[in-house]
């Protein structure tokens, strides 16, 4: 069975710089590695297959070899196979830190647990808030749950009067090596855990932890103009760091209840206003709920039901303090349920005054150009 081209195997053009052949690399080996598919040969095979091409194409003159005459130009350089387990020597830079996130970091000895001080783990906390705490800022209490540093110990794990020794296992390295078919492996060591020392009285406290769990009650401030999705950050109130390392941050994600008479979008407000078809007719004023309270705006004479008043400035604060937005009302027309004699007689003269209703089909176009008041509100204001 004759082999594929390297640079197929690596979907890359054969004009690929240096950069782009190691991007390609790292990108297929994170996703055929073995410790990600366990089991599976196919991917296995795949995860070769990838590190031979790597192999020869990283290398400038087994490159030029390969592209002058192909497989044949590279064979004699290669190991068992056409494979060269010499590629994986320098794998701890092409992986990086990304052997951490995916969870396979102790791969090719890149993923030691360092056993200097590090930094403690972030958390997150979902609050929900009052539209109306939204709109005006508010100041609030939480309670987490968080990883602290033990204080008999002071975080060494050790019982007071004792300290860790070297692990004996890994002699401090925090990993050990096996071969593996045909290239080495590197493990977190499993007697010390990776961080090279080793307890033998723990602290009572933490259990050799070095940190303990503590409920911490902590003051948020939750600034005025805050919107559901958006997040507070809270350095230092994360989890305790190891080894003297700095603790890491605390991230409120803010959750806001929907309000009964406003709609939100962006720093714009919208609602819905009931108005007598008198003032409608003739035009006056009337009264619009705000943040504030209550305003006024007047209504111009012959207003129609549907139509949109602006309020300059009523909407919800900027959260960063940089202006307000507005606030849009839209008029609707409040028919009466009941009526007394008198304005049943009153309606009945002005209808007589009026012309006659007369009914024209809407045309097509207007009723496939028709929307909901909230997207009519915000192609007019923008």
């Amino acid at each position: 069975m004759s082999k594929r081209d390297y640079y197929e195997i690596l979907s890359i053009e054969r004009t690929a710089s240096d950069a782009e052949i190691k991007s390609a690399y790292r990108k297929l080996a994170l996703k055929y590695h073995p410790d990600r598919n366990p089991g599976d040969r196919a991917a296995e095979e795949k995860f070769k297959e990838c590190a031979e091409a790597y192999a020869v194409l990283a290398d400038p003159e087994k490159r030029v070899a390969y592209d002058r005459f192909g497989h044949a130009g590279v064979s004699a350089t290669a190991g068992a196979g056409g494979f060269d387990p010499s590629v994986f020597s320098g794998l701890e830079d092409i992986f990086g830190n990304l052997g951490d996130v995916f969870g396979f970091g102790d791969l090719f000895g890149g993923g030691r647990r360092r056993s200097g001080p590090q930094r403690g783990a972030d958390l997150r906390y979902d609050l929900e808030i009052s539209f109306d705490e939204s709109a005006h800022g508010a100041e609030t209490s939480i309670q987490i749950p968080r990883q602290e540093t033990c204080d008999d110990c002071k975080g060494s794990g050790a019982a007071p009067g004792s300290s860790p020794t070297v692990c004996n296992q890994c002699r401090g390295q925090g990993q050990v090596r096996f071969q593996q078919g045909f290239f080495t492996v590197a493990r977190t060591c499993p007697h010390c855990r990776g961080t090279g020392k080793t307890i033998s009285k723990p602290c009572h406290s933490c259990r050799g932890a070095g940190r303990v769990t503590r409920e911490r009650k902590i003051a948020v401030k939750i600034p005025a103009g805050i919107a559901t999705g958006q997040q507070l950050r809270m350095t230092g109130e994360g989890e305790s760091g190891t080894a003297g390392g700095p603790p890491g941050s605390l991230y409120v994600v803010v959750h806001v209840q929907e309000h009964e008479f406003f709609r939100r979008d962006g720093l714009n407000l919208f609602c819905e206003i009931p108005v007598n078809y008198t003032t409608l007719a003739l035009g006056g004023d009337i009264q619009v709920p705000t943040l504030d309270g209550v305003d006024k705006i007047k209504v111009p004479e012959g207003t129609q039901t549907g139509t949109t008043l602006r309020l300059r400035g009523k909407g919800m604060p900027d959260v960063n303090g940089r202006g307000k937005g507005d606030l849009f009302a839209t008029v609707q027309v409040q028919t009466p349920k009941k009526l007394t004699k008198e304005q049943r007689y009153a309606l009945e003269q002005l209808a007589k005054t009026l012309p006659k209703e007369h009914f024209e089909p809407r045309k097509r176009h207007e009723e496939q150009d028709e929307r909901n008041l909230f997207d009519r509100v915000k192609d007019m204001f923008g």
